[in-house]
């Protein structure tokens, strides 16, 4: 099955009042217990690539070629989206390039005409080859590949001027951030949330820092109009959480433990626990 844009899989989830889970890849072992993960509970996917992990990976190009062919190889038949997570300018067009079938353009830190122009520009440039297009109004906060924002809350006004322009989904600034959440952390302000979705006139929304965010809170924004969740950080603490445990208890020094596939094997099996895991809690589960 060929990748596709998130649009119309956004689309049924918001009219489902569930949300689609955008799991970020980091190489091959990652990409593949999510595609598996998604297929074994028949639900649609986002794989988000981050231009550092994109880079990391080698490039865009190689990203799309190794997305596809795993796709193939592993017989996937949900629906797969591969998208570009916090693009800057020039990222989303060579992102665009290559093959992503889904574009996410952060233009937040600019000052709002110019993130208005340049998402404008963006969403007609990924429109015209049928890719799907998130946009960002209000940083997120904390820090994920260099992107630094202190987690302002959107203007729901700057949230509509750009929602018309047809962006497929819409990411707002409601208290979320990137990382771990603090213990003073106060919780995504619902008030916001509900106007955005309210002059946006029902646009499926994007919750970024998906990961620690308490499971109420999570149904209730969902039930608000937030139709994608960002998971990143919980993949990477249980893999990482593993990966310690396998060596710690000296795995690695029994057999042929040092082999790669064998050590990164627990990682890999917890990352999959993980994304089913959140898939059921998003709903997204039998909805492929």
């Amino acid at each position: 099955m060929a990748l596709v844009s998130a649009k119309e899989m956004l689309e049924k989830a918001h009219a489902g009042h569930y949300a689609v889970g955008q799991f970020n890849i980091n190489n091959l072992e990652w990409t593949k217990m999510i595609l598996l993960a998604s297929q074994e509970t028949n639900s649609p996917v986002i794989l988000g690539v981050s231009e550092g992990a994109g880079k990391y990976m080698t490039g865009y190009k190689t990203v799309t070629a190794m997305v596809s062919a795993m796709i193939d190889d592993l017989g996937i038949t949900v629906p797969v989206a591969l998208h570009l997570d916090h693009g800057s300018y020039d990222g989303a067009k060579a992102a665009l390039a290559a093959g992503f079938s889904s574009i996410m353009f952060d233009g937040s830190h600019y000052p709002f005409e110019e993130n208005l122009a340049k998402s404008k520009e963006i969403i007609e440039l990924c429109h015209a080859q049928g890719v799907s297009v998130e946009c960002e109004v209000g940083a997120i906060g904390g820090e994920e590949d260099g992107v630094v924002g202190n987690g302002e809350v959107a203007d729901p006004q700057e949230c509509k001027t750009i929602a018309d322009l047809g962006v497929d989904m819409l990411a707002a600034g409601i208290g979320n951030i990137h990382g771990k959440y603090p213990e003073n952390w106060t919780g995504l302000n619902f008030d916001v949330l509900a106007e955005i979705q309210d002059v946006t006139s029902g646009k499926p929304l994007v919750l970024h820092g998906g990961s620690g965010i308490p499971t109420d809170q999570i149904a209730k924004a969902i039930s608000l109009g937030v139709s994608k969740i960002n998971v990143n950080t919980e993949c990477q603490l249980v893999f990482a959480a593993a990966t310690r445990k396998f060596i710690e208890e000296g795995k690695d020094l029994q057999g042929k433990g040092y082999d790669p596939r064998k050590l990164l094997a627990p990682g890999c099996d917890a990352i999959k626990a993980m994304v089913i895991e959140k898939i059921k809690e998003f709903g997204s589960d039998n909805k492929a």
